[in-house]
């Protein structure tokens, strides 16, 4: 009987307490959970992302004639995940954008059409050279003749 007494009296651990100084703050390095939520939200750049992917999501759902509650199932997720994707208030991550891209039948990159980058500078001539010289090298299917040409590179450049 005593046992059970004690059990009772016995105030419950407390888990989550935060140091406070005496200004009735927190002290300096600890944040509490409304600060680590802000440092956590992403920037209006990444928001504005989130949203044109979801609405892209939502617009080939639609294409198709798929109900939010079929491409939910589709997916293996909830109706309301599914329509959080599609607002953009839940952030889509990269393997499950990959099933969204498989179960639409559209490429990834899809969802990111109709972005435009500010930040994004034009690619040169002798920049889309080289990327031209480095994608025909790669389809290349003999190795004896993509030896051949990158000895050729290393002479014709040897000589300047």
């Amino acid at each position: 009987m005593k046992a059970a007494a004690d059990q009772v009296n016995r105030e419950p651990p407390v888990r989550h307490r935060r140091a406070v100084g005496a200004t009735g703050g927190a002290l300096a390095g600890t944040a509490g959970p409304a600060q680590e939520a802000a440092a956590r939200r992403p920037t209006g750049r990444t928001q504005d992302i989130d949203r044109h992917v979801g609405a892209r999501v939502r617009e080939r759902r639609i294409m198709l004639g798929l109900t939010q509650q079929q491409l939910a199932d589709l997916l293996g997720v909830t109706y309301q995940q599914a329509h959080k994707y599609e607002r953009g208030i839940n952030r889509v991550s990269a393997g499950r954008l990959y099933e969204v891209a498989q179960v639409l039948s559209v490429p990834v990159g899809y969802f990111f059409d109709g972005l435009r980058d500010e930040n994004a500078r034009s690619i040169s001539p002798r920049e889309r050279m080289c990327l031209e010289l480095a994608r025909n090298f790669a389809h290349i299917p003999n190795a004896k003749h993509q030896e051949a040409l990158s000895q050729l590179a290393r002479v014709l450049a040897a000589e300047e």
